[in-house]
Parts: structure tokens; C-alpha cells; sequence
């Protein structure tokens, strides 16, 4: 395709309670070449004046192309009137190119109050639709926009909610005209292109996605709108977690990295975030909770989450280390306890655990263990050994995941690496995720060593989740480089983002 595409303008007029209103809405593909986008309609009406109407990124279609929108609303009044008929093009600028859709030099035109238009070789195209599904969402409306040249007999939505181990079907019904009948009277020239209106609804209770594609039957024959072989999904919010050592104030500038570790947390939206290293004045063992460094970021955040900290032992001779768990859901359980055979606190090596358990909203139970480790030859087998135990006594039907957050003082690749993933019980989430990354993004994909990739990895910090558990990462990012809001300590964080399998 081009790098920017029309799929269709929707055009309409209406006339409520004396208001007379026109509203554009424009929806198009756009290539991802990069982050950097300006995506504007160009657009006159019958005034003959031109505008730049902004767009807006509305979905993934596939690994490389977007969906974009623009819409606009105008109001009729003493000393104002609609734009009417319309004439326009898309404009698409990134990385010091620019890219048009503009109908082969002609622009593209739609008449006032003429409803939905397609761009002609798409019969058949899913409208309106949504990617986020909204808290306590029971149904999915569906609209299919049907050429009325196809004499389309049935239009029927073909669906799931377990990735497709089961399937369910639903009948979408033609509607007249696109309007309500309150505003058919009032349609200009309605249908003026030939275009059908079919909707229907997915009865879809609690689910966490749903992935749906569009069969019409015409004449004997199928066609289909499934997204361009990637099928339609809809979801709920993923569970987002964020994992960091904050390096126990032993930073410069150490105020200002709080804070932006702060607005790191609000930006990402993370959901779950797990803290090493978190400090706070010794003050002769009693601590001092205005000190502590999670309890500071937590105080920093626009709305601060539900928090659990332990300190394990005395830190650089002045605080009290240990870890934390920060959460936005309520935390149900919440145990912290020694792995470490010492819990002498004046031993490095006495190393203490946090757990919470949290309830993700239309995922579930999932059990989380923010821990800091003693280096392999110092303790680490026993250590984890414990966790492990722990974690598995945590373990029941009821339990969608279980996490192990954190520094774990074992590089990536290392014999203390595959002694905890060659078992078989817990997998590299990061790992995970750059292997379910598109292939066109992942060199890993097409090289069947890339464990050798590891050797160069250097990561010491992880998400370990649970073989059983019904999550799985989609992406990861590493957080707090130069490039990505800044150092803030000696190890870098860690974003990754987990949806039911």
C-alpha cells in the first residue's frame, strides 16, 4: 500500500433541538516509519478555504501499518455556516518526508450530508470499531459498511474470547440508512454511494479480548473483512510492570531522579512496580519513613498507589535497604520474610523478600515478589531455592500468575541464569517478549542460537514468570538510559506489558 491511505470519510448533517450541526470523519491507514508523525486532512469546503485538520493514531491494523482518524464537528449559527460540500487529501510527514493521498492529484470530494463513502475496491470494511474495551463492557457493537452493488445476503461476525479454541457467530442485520430514523428525514441524499449499513453485537461478559473477523455472503460466495488476515481485537487494559534497583542514594542529583522516576510511573501508566535498593535513614535501626525512597517516589505520583516495603540490612553504613512493591490495585495478601539463611542486619547477605498478591481487573489473581538477591557465589542458589518454595506454597487454582521481580545479582547468560531457567519452572520475560516480537523486529526470531545473544546481555535484573501462569509478556522496554527519562541509578529499569495467553 502507500505509505497513507483513505478507507473512508463519513459525512453527516444533523438537526436536533434547533442546533444544525455537520460532522467530518475521516479514517485511513498510515505505514509506521517512524515515531516522529504528522498526520493532517487537508480539507476545503464549499467556501473555498483550506484547513489542516490534525489526526489522531486509533489502532494497530498490523506490525507495520496504523490506523488514523480525524473528526470534526461545526456548528451552524447566525454568523457561521457548514463547510457543505467538501474537497480534500491526507498528509503524512515523518523523518523530513512527506507523503500524500490526494485521489492521483485530484483530491478526493464528499457532498454535505451524504453519509459513509468508501474508497472503491473495498467491499466489505468493519466501521466504527474500537480497540479498548471499557470497564464493565458486556457488549461490542459492531457496523459494517457493505457495497450495495454485492446484493449482500447475510453479514455474520465470526468471534472468540479464548484465541480461538472456541469460536461463537453473530448476525448482523441491514439498517436502511446509516442515520437514526429520527434523522432520516433530514438526510440530504442519503446512500448517494451505494453503501449498506449492517450492525450487530457481540455478547461478550467478562472477557479480557475478543478477536473477530466479518463474513458477507453474496451470490454463493464469502467475502471477507478479517483485518487484513490479522483478524479485529479488542481488549482491556494489559497488566504493566515496571522493576528497578534505585541504588540505595547513592546518586547525585538524587532528588530530581525520584521525581523522575515518578513521572516515569505516570507517563507508562505501570500498574505494578517493584523496587530495589530502597533506602531509608538508619537512625539507629528504627528507620525513617519520610526518608524512604519508595515511600518518596510514591508521595511524587499523581495519584500515589497502595505500597509494601521491608528492609533486610544495614546499607553503605546509614540506611535501612530492602525492597518494595508499589501497586494501583488494593493489595489482598502482602508478606515479606528472609531467604537468606542470615538475618543478621548487619550482613549484606541477609536478603529479604516482599510479596503481594493483587487483583488485575479481567485477568485475576496474580502473586508478585519484588527480591534482591545475594551474588551466585555468595548465597544466590539457596536464595532462590527459598523464593521458590515460597512462591510455589502461594501457588493455587485461583492464581492467573506468579511473578518473580527484581535483581537477582546473575547476568543474563550466566551459569546462575540457565541454572534458574533450564529447570524449566520459570521463564525470562524479556526474552520472552523479544521472541514474540514480529520477526521484522526481532533478529532473535530467525536466529535458532540466539542464547548466544545472551553473552553480550549483561542484564542482571528480571521478571520471572511462572511456567503455569496464564500471563505472558508482549513487549519490554528498558527504562532510564540516556534516550528514555535519564539515568537514575546504576542499573537500568525494566517495562514490560502481560496479557492472558
Amino acid at each position: 500500500m502507500n505509505k497513507i491511505q483513505l478507507l473512508y470519510i463519513n459525512n453527516v448533517i444533523t438537526r436536533k433541538k434547533k442546533l444544525v450541526q455537520q460532522e467530518l470523519t475521516f479514517f485511513f491507514l498510515v505505514e509506521h516509519i517512524g515515531y516522529d508523525k504528522a498526520v493532517n486532512v487537508l480539507w476545503s469546503g464549499e467556501d473555498g478555504e483550506w484547513h489542516s485538520l490534525p489526526a489522531s493514531y486509533h489502532s494497530k491494523q498490523t506490525h507495520n501499518n496504523e490506523y488514523w482518524q480525524a473528526r470534526a464537528t461545526f456548528l451552524l449559527t447566525a454568523d457561521r455556516s457548514l463547510p457543505g460540500n467538501i474537497e480534500f487529501s491526507l498528509r503524512y510527514q515523518s523523518s523530513g518526508e512527506e507523503y500524500w493521498d490526494n485521489n492521483n492529484g485530484l483530491n478526493y470530494s464528499s457532498q454535505a450530508d451524504s453519509g459513509l463513502q468508501t474508497v472503491p475496491g473495498i467491499p466489505v470494511l468493519n466501521i466504527d470499531f474500537q480497540h479498548n474495551l471499557k470497564d464493565k463492557q458486556k457488549f461490542i457493537p459492531i457496523t459494517v459498511a457493505v457495497a450495495k452493488s454485492l446484493a449482500a445476503e447475510k453479514v455474520t461476525v465470526h468471534w472468540t474470547t479464548d484465541n480461538w479454541q472456541t469460536t461463537h457467530k453473530a448476525r448482523c442485520y441491514y439498517k436502511r440508512n446509516y442515520w437514526d430514523k429520527e434523522l432520516l428525514s433530514n438526510a440530504r441524499n442519503p446512500n448517494q454511494y451505494g453503501t449498506q449499513i449492517w450492525k450487530g453485537w457481540l455478547k461478550i461478559s467478562n472477557a479480557f479480548r475478543v478477536q473477530y473477523s466479518i463474513e458477507c455472503t453474496s451470490k454463493g460466495q464469502s467475502l471477507w473483512d478479517n483485518n487484513h488476515g490479522n483478524n479485529y481485537v479488542a481488549c482491556h487494559d494489559p497488566l504493566k510492570v515496571m522493576i528497578l534497583n534505585l541504588h540505595c542514594y547513592q546518586e547525585d542529583d538524587q532528588d530530581y531522579k525520584l521525581s523522575q522516576i515518578a513521572k516515569a510511573i505516570d507517563e507508562l501508566n505501570a500498574d505494578i512496580v517493584c523496587f530495589q535498593e530502597v533506602a531509608e535513614n538508619w537512625n539507629n535501626g528504627l528507620g525513617d519513613w519520610h526518608s524512604n525512597s519508595a515511600n518518596i517516589i510514591n508521595q511524587r505520583l499523581n495519584q500515589p498507589y497502595h505500597i509494601y516495603t521491608d528492609w533486610a540490612h544495614l546499607g553503605f553504613d546509614k540506611y535501612r535497604e530492602g525492597v518494595a512493591i508499589l501497586s494501583r490495585y488494593p493489595l489482598l495478601k502482602q508478606e515479606s520474610g528472609y531467604v537468606s539463611s542470615s538475618d543478621d542486619a548487619f550482613n549484606i547477605h541477609s536478603r529479604k523478600v516482599v510479596m503481594a498478591q493483587i487483583h488485575a481487573p479481567y485477568i485475576g489473581l496474580v502473586n508478585i515478589f519484588s527480591a534482591h538477591l545475594s551474588w551466585w557465589e555468595d548465597g544466590f542458589q539457596e536464595q532462590f531455592k527459598r523464593l521458590h518454595d515460597w512462591a510455589n506454597a502461594r501457588q493455587n487454582k485461583h492464581v492467573k500468575a506468579t511473578m518473580l521481580c527484581g535483581d537477582f545479582n546473575v547476568t543474563a547468560g550466566s551459569s546462575g541464569y540457565y541454572w534458574v531457567v533450564n529447570n524449566h519452572e520459570y521463564t525470562d520475560q524479556y526474552v520472552a517478549a523479544a521472541l514474540a516480537a514480529p520477526p521484522e523486529q526481532n533478529s532473535r526470531a530467525h536466529d535458532p542460537y540466539w542464547q548466544q545473544q545472551l553473552v553480550n546481555d549483561y542484564r542482571i535484573d528480571y521478571i520471572f514468570l511462572d511456567k503455569h501462569s496464564e500471563l505472558c509478556a508482549t513487549t519490554a522496554r528498558i527504562l532510564f538510559t540516556e534516550q528514555d527519562y535519564g539515568r537514575v541509578s546504576d542499573h537500568n529499569g525494566y517495562f514490560m506489558v502481560f496479557e492472558p495467553k
